[in-house]
């Protein structure tokens, strides 16, 4: 019996997905577990594997957005006869003021007044509340039809001047700006802030970096960066403020055991936020090379989504560009944020006498249903301890 390929659910937030490349074609024979295609999500591609060994045929066309649950193609055993799975339309009835379109196994939708124009009845209220055109919307829904979800993201677009460019949203981008905006409107920020001393961190990294095992090519396994040490002592953090290391529900507050890291990583067009899980029980060097690896997958868009979901808090790193103070949007469900800025050498009193020390801002944004300012702020007390003397890491 044939065996349907179905779009699979793979982010919790998702109800539509994109297949952007297809590694079979129709009438190529197919293993169990061996990859099909590569479905893109707002936040990466990942790959689709076979559900059964067979013959594929039917497969689903590329670069367009598909219901989650769909049949994207059939696996037919040896000998079976391939169907054809693509329903077309009814013949359409046509009325006074509009052609009423009846189509198997889908909603009715109706093309007004003759423009040619495929849309639900709901799609159609929204767009006349709103006074947007039918037809400068683009369709989601089968062969093109106009869905509520198509009128309720759509934006009239201004003319550009001739000197600049327009340059259309992809689903990252659309991501990011609802999240963030969303966390700015619904989550109550609060920001702490605090002067690092890095010069036994930078000395002690330098002595490590020094003694690291190479491979047989002299390469270093793994380089510590401070980022890394921030990963660590923001982990440590939590474990000695664990009223900090919680998650807000309209149930309650969700107390974490573990330190779950999500660190912001910049890629083409927006950013990741892959969870290193369990930080605080992890080496340096183990930190240094799961983040290197994490990074690398997240710019190449092959992360899954239990890589870059869940988390308690994350960093998030400027000091590279020279940046030395900000401030960061906390990235729901976390509660906190650590925004780090770039070590920079100045003159600190000493003994009464100015001594030159390379000092690093860092801010940390507070979710204030979870986490009060009290709480807040032994938490950066306790991550300052541990960047400025890293021995306490170890203990």
């Amino acid at each position: 019996m044939a065996v349907e390929v179905i779009l699979p659910k793979v982010d919790m937030d998702m109800t539509t997905g994109i297949i952007s490349k297809w590694h079979v074609k129709n009438g190529d024979s197919v293993k169990k577990g061996a990859v099909l295609f590569e479905m893109e999500t707002d936040k990466s591609a990942i790959e689709i594997e076979s559900p059964a060994d067979g013959t594929i045929n039917n497969i689903a066309d590329t670069g367009k957005a598909i219901d989650i649950g769909k049949t994207v193609g059939m696996i037919y055993a040896a000998g079976e006869k391939i169907l054809e799975t693509k329903l077309e339309a009814a013949a359409p009835i046509v009325v006074a003021k509009a052609e009423v379109i009846v189509e198997a196994a889908a909603p009715i939708s109706i093309v007004a007044n003759g423009t040619g124009v495929r849309a639900t009845p709901l799609a159609r209220r929204l767009a006349r509340q709103k006074n947007i055109t039918l037809t400068a919307i683009s369709g989601s829904g089968p062969r093109g039809r106009i869905v509520a979800a198509d009128v309720e993201n759509h934006k009239t677009v201004v003319a550009a001047p001739s000197n600049t460019n327009l340059i259309p949203l992809d689903g990252m981008r659309r991501t990011i700006a609802q999240r963030l905006t969303l966390s700015k409107q619904t989550v109550p920020h609060f920001y702490l802030s605090s002067s690092c001393d890095l010069t036994q961190l930078l000395a002690i990294r330098d002595r490590i970096n020094a003694q690291a095992p190479k491979d047989a090519d002299k390469t270093p396994r793994w380089k510590l960066s401070i980022n890394d040490y921030v990963i660590k002592a923001l982990a440590l953090a939590l474990q000695r403020v664990p009223s900090a290391n919680v998650t807000y529900t309209e149930a309650g507050l969700l107390q974490h055991q573990s330190s779950d890291v999500g660190v912001a990583v910049a890629v083409e067009g927006g950013l990741f936020t892959p969870v290193l899980r369990n930080a605080e029980a992890k080496s340096l060097s183990q930190i240094s090379i799961e983040m290197k690896d994490l990074a690398s997958r997240a710019r190449a868009r092959k992360l899954q989504p239990p890589e870059y979901q869940g988390g308690t808090t994350a960093v998030s790193n400027l000091g590279m560009y020279g940046i030395e103070q900000f401030t960061a949007i906390i990235n729901p469900p976390q509660a906190t944020i650590l925004a780090v800025g770039a070590g920079i050498e100045q003159y600190v009193p000493v003994n009464k006498q100015p001594v030159i020390k390379t000092m690093m801002k860092c801010t940390l944004s507070c979710d204030h249903r979870a986490v009060d300012g009290a709480i807040g702020a032994e938490l950066l007390q306790a991550f300052r301890a541990f960047i400025e003397e890293p021995a306490l890491m170890l203990a």
